[in-house]
């Protein structure tokens, strides 16, 4: 570990009931405990829980990454079939690059527990200096692609500049070459 400032952890839920109050926002809180139990190194949390509107998606992906600066930005919601989950599609708008492998994972790991695993579109990409992963939305299921695709996302952040994240090597086991 060093004594660089904390990563800032953009937490983006994603739903339209959350956003208006009907409903409790169940996602994000799963997104933070479950990075908490991760993550060793000192991170910092910027929340946000917005309607499924594709342009506001976008732009609040945007203000998480270049103004916020947040070097991780992980969403839950609206990755779907259903008409309002666009969540992937406002991702891919901001991204320059796509991580397709990320989402190819998940839907493996998911469809272990439930067959319509293959209904998500979880996907990943590169804003800048900005790692952005769509989650579902489901707590169990955050728990489960998060464990799942965590060990790849420290050394993704050191390979484009990101801060540095070091995980808890008793809960999360991350991967990074020897150089």
């Amino acid at each position: 570990m060093t004594d660089a400032p904390p990563v800032k952890i953009g937490i983006l839920t994603i739903s339209d009931r959350a956003s208006r109050g009907i409903y409790e926002d169940k996602g994000g809180p799963a997104i933070r405990e479950e990075l908490s139990r991760i993550i060793a190194s000192p991170w910092v949390a910027e929340a946000r829980v917005i309607p499924d509107e594709l342009d506001l998606i976008a732009a609040t992906l945007v203000e998480l990454c270049d103004t916020a600066g947040c070097g991780l930005v992980v969403t839950t919601g609206g990755t779907g079939p259903a008409p309002r989950d666009v969540t992937p599609e406002a991702t891919e708008r901001v991204c320059e690059k796509m991580m397709p492998g990320f989402g190819e994972l998940m839907r493996s790991v998911s469809l272990r527990v439930v067959p319509t695993a293959i209904l998500s579109r979880q996907t990943a990409g590169i804003r800048g200096q900005s790692l952005i992963v769509n989650l579902p939305g489901k707590p169990s299921a955050i728990h489960d692609c998060l464990d799942a695709v965590f060990p790849a996302i420290p050394y993704c952040l050191d390979l484009i500049g990101a801060g540095r994240i070091d995980t808890d090597p008793a809960v999360c086991k991350a991967f990074r070459p020897n150089s």
